[in-house]
């Protein structure tokens, strides 16, 4: 795989979705224009990590697909402002909760059941609306020269404490970082979260700008813990084992032990398509799991595909219990963000 070649890609996701959802919608051409064998994509992940497998389905189905590539929050933005005149007719987000906010306004399609029902059901839309394609595990990563495992919490609420002061590296504008703190708000209330990011924020931690950003910044010594999805540390083209950056996972049952999802979507006025269905068919299929497992570092959720090397299984994860349909209140999230100052 592996990320070196795609780092430079790989940026900060906009907080735009919050103004985009009280957008009304503007007039135009219906989705699905591209026309027979044709294919629209709007991708939130990106072409260095998805390129190479939507390259593969074009191969193999014959239908050629137009991607347009964005960060996830501001292409689900464009989707509630564009409404039905978008050409667009699949869009596949970096997590559950633009997907979410999508489904919420009318603007997903429900996907057949048999689609639905490849992924388990913990990592997809209750009603149908999007499928799962990758899971994507928040973890703590650390100095091994400066802490053991034991000394790092396995619960990131606790970063708050006076002896992590300006210790902890933290991504505010990244989607995932803003994934987990709409986990938090959903499990723990507003007010708690609230309350968390206002000591964190006094704490003084190290913003950056991505995940690669802090898993470099650890791996070098210039901050002692980060917080990052497992994949930037399993995918590191250097065997991750020796880094001097390793890994914790958050402890089973909180919201730091959050699973969250990368997945996909028909919009609504591409539910007759056929390249539509297509194309979600291929991405939670053996070759399509198999390939984000191998090159990606992601968990694949279709049974029987072999997950990352160098993690635990996900059936060994132990997340909150939590709907992830309900990671659709990001502008809420960013609000918050902005509010606090962390943004």
């Amino acid at each position: 795989m592996r990320f070196a070649r795609h780092r430079a890609a790989i940026g900060a996701v906009s907080a735009a979705l919050g103004l985009a959802l009280l957008a009304t919608a503007c007039g135009g051409s219906a989705a699905g224009s591209g026309g027979e064998g044709t294919l629209v994509l709007y991708s939130g992940r990106d072409e260095g990590l998805v390129g190479p497998i939507i390259e593969r389905f074009e191969q193999e189905s014959g239908i050629d697909v137009e991607a347009r590539y964005g960060g996830t929050t501001e292409m689900a933005a464009q989707l509630l402002e564009e409404g039905s005149g978008t050409p667009a007719q699949v869009f596949l987000s970096q997590d559950a909760g633009a997907l979410g906010a999508l489904a919420a306004a009318g603007r997903l399609a429900p996907l057949p059941a048999e689609v639905t029902g490849a992924v388990d059901k913990a990592y997809s839309a209750t009603d149908g609306s999007w499928v799962g394609v990758t899971g994507r595990a928040r973890v703590v990563v650390y100095d091994s020269q400066e802490l053991t495992e034991d000394q790092v919490p396995g619960d990131v609420t606790q970063f708050v404490q006076p002896q992590w002061r300006g210790r902890v590296a933290i991504a505010p504008t990244n989607g995932s970082f803003q994934a987990f703190v709409t986990a938090l708000r959903v499990t723990e209330g507003d007010d708690a979260a609230r309350t968390w990011l206002q000591e964190l924020k006094a704490n003084e931690p190290q913003i950056m700008q991505s995940n690669l950003a802090i898993l470099d910044a650890v791996n070098t010594g210039a901050v002692d813990v980060g917080l990052i999805n497992h994949y930037y540390w399993a995918g590191s083209e250097t065997d991750p084992e020796g880094l001097r950056a390793q890994i914790k996972f958050g402890d089973p049952g909180t919201t730091s032990a959050l699973v969250n999802v990368s997945g996909v979507g028909v919009l609504a006025e591409a539910a007759d398509s056929a390249e539509a269905r297509a194309l979600v068919e291929f991405l939670v299929g053996t070759e399509a799991q198999t390939y984000f497992a191998e090159e990606t570092a992601e968990y694949p959720l279709v049974a029987g595909v072999p997950g990352p090397q160098g993690v635990p299984s996900l059936d060994q994860r132990g997340g909150p219990d939590i709907d992830l349909s309900d990671l659709a209140s990001l502008e809420q999230t960013v609000a918050m963000l902005t509010d606090v100052g962390l943004v």
